[in-house]
């Protein structure tokens, strides 16, 4: 959809800039034309398939309508939507023994993300990262099964999550890993949205802090109520 190119007039030399109904409206749209630039590339990335048409570019207008600076307060970043905690099952770790490291999605309520088997190919799937530092390997991230739920914006159901979900990714010391702290930084990606409308998808940089210990036997569980029995 294009919006006209509104220009503001410039103020001359000496001259002054009439202050009417008019020039406010102007001033308005100028307004209205750069907060719906700003926000297009959100629009692309909603969770149902954008098609231009004359209802959907009402809608978008609409839309952007409501995207004014008091409006923007009120809308949450994905950021604050999903609160992730990071666990070690091991604390300290041995080396040469494979723990986990888990993720916990806190979704705020009335929001959800796409699961890691997105419904459609252009949904914005859950994503786990690990930049691992030398002495350290991993294998495959076990994301949980999502649910399908109906929205309103889609016409199929679509694969989320909801609540509290743990990502688990399994990783282990190798025989050389350096000892005492260490830090294996995380990437999560995902995409928040509600039933009404998507934010748009945020990569968090995350942070998992444990001990390694020379001797297998000083490798402590921790987290039972999260890795079980190990």
């Amino acid at each position: 959809m294009r919006f006209p190119n509104f220009v503001a007039p410039r103020k001359e030399s000496g001259a002054s800039l009439p202050r009417g109904p008019w020039f406010r409206l102007l001033r308005e749209l100028c307004a209205l034309r750069a907060l719906c630039v700003k926000f297009f590339p959100f629009f692309q990335l909603l969770t149902f398939n954008f098609q231009p048409s004359s209802r959907s570019a009402a809608s978008l207008f609409a839309l952007c309508l409501t995207l004014s600076p008091a409006a923007q307060s009120q809308v949450p970043s994905g950021r604050d939507v999903v609160k992730p905690e990071i666990y070690v099952s091991l604390d300290p770790a041995a080396r040469g023994s494979s723990f986990q490291i888990a993720v916990v999605m806190k979704i705020r309520s009335g929001f959800h993300v796409n699961a890691r088997e997105k419904s459609e190919d252009y949904l914005i799937a859950t994503d786990l990262k690990a930049a691992l530092p030398a002495g350290f390997n991993s294998g495959e991230v076990s994301y949980p099964k999502g649910k399908l739920e109906k929205f309103t914006f889609s016409k199929i159901r679509l694969n989320v999550y909801q609540g509290n979900v743990i990502l688990r990714m399994p990783v282990t010391a190798l025989e050389n890993a350096p000892l005492g702290e260490q830090h294996i930084p995380l990437k999560l990606r995902y995409q928040a949205c509600s039933s009404e409308l998507c934010l748009p998808p945020v990569t968090v940089t995350l942070d998992a802090t444990l001990n390694v210990a020379a001797s297998a036997s000083a490798a402590k569980p921790v987290h039972a109520e999260l890795f079980g029995k190990q």
